[in-house]
């Protein structure tokens, strides 16, 4: 009778259990703090590849690329940004070292932060104090005497010739000399790739429809590429000849 007994126990018990769900120890803080623990995990991993400075893929700290640029305003080009911010030697310019020369020409010699995917349009805007957004251009005091261009506020001229509420976009030119390849951006300005030596970029401020031109600076893109050596440093596209001093370097687009 005590077998027979215990086997009814064990019986209604097993009953009891059937369809439960079994619980680890402690309820569920284990699994959830494994759940976060992993979740952790996996957003440090891609913030490393995020941040992780890109020094294999162009540009690399061995370049020296130029690019050409301008800031058109309804139907002419701005004044170019000034200050080369080699000497004092600017904060931003030691960190990304991409500066100007008062040309019109963006001078990319990079430091490890502006290097591969990380050489986009933002680290020049952040290195002038320049802001390019769909809402407007804004410029630093010391640059095109501190005045800026809001969209919804300051118009410009239509085809038509009839005042109209401007517009900010970006049109990159795949190479300096050749205004048929172009593409054009209306937001993320800032996140703009550098892909190349020899581009051409204008940062335009226009009433919507209206025809933007290349940077003045891209006629001369080969010759104004050579301030930063002592010597004649030239860009040119595929295929072209140049003609270089002795002991300077020649840089080819394409």
């Amino acid at each position: 009778m005590a077998n027979g007994s215990s086997a009814q126990k064990v019986a209604r018990l097993a009953r009891k259990g059937k369809g439960k769900k079994v619980r680890f120890q402690g309820g569920t803080l284990f699994p959830t703090v494994m759940a976060v623990v992993i979740a952790v995990g996996i957003g440090l991993i891609a913030y490393a590849r995020t941040e992780a400075p890109d020094t294999d893929t162009p540009p690399t700290t061995n370049d020296h690329w130029h690019v050409s640029y301008g800031i058109y305003k309804c139907d002419a080009f701005l004044p170019n940004l000034v200050g080369n911010l080699e000497s004092p030697p600017d904060p931003n310019y030691i960190k990304y070292g991409v500066h100007s020369h008062d040309d019109g020409v963006i001078h990319w010699h990079p430091q490890a932060l502006a290097t591969g995917r990380r050489a986009k349009m933002g680290v020049f805007f952040d290195t002038y104090q320049l802001k390019v957004t769909s809402d407007g251009i804004e410029f630093p005091e010391d640059q095109n005497a501190g005045v800026d261009y809001k969209v919804g506020t300051d118009k410009c001229k239509n085809k038509d010739g009839k005042e109209v509420d401007a517009q900010v976009k970006v049109i990159v030119f795949d190479q300096y000399d050749d205004a048929t390849k172009s593409q054009t951006y209306i937001t993320g300005f800032e996140d703009i790739r550098v892909k190349k030596d020899g581009m051409a970029v204008t940062i335009a401020y226009v009433a919507p429809g209206v025809d933007v031109p290349m940077p003045e600076s891209a006629s001369n893109l080969p010759e104004l590429g050579a301030a930063d050596s002592g010597g004649v440093t030239t860009t040119t596209a595929a295929g072209a000849t140049s003609t270089t001093a002795a002991g300077a370097t020649t840089t080819t687009g394409g």
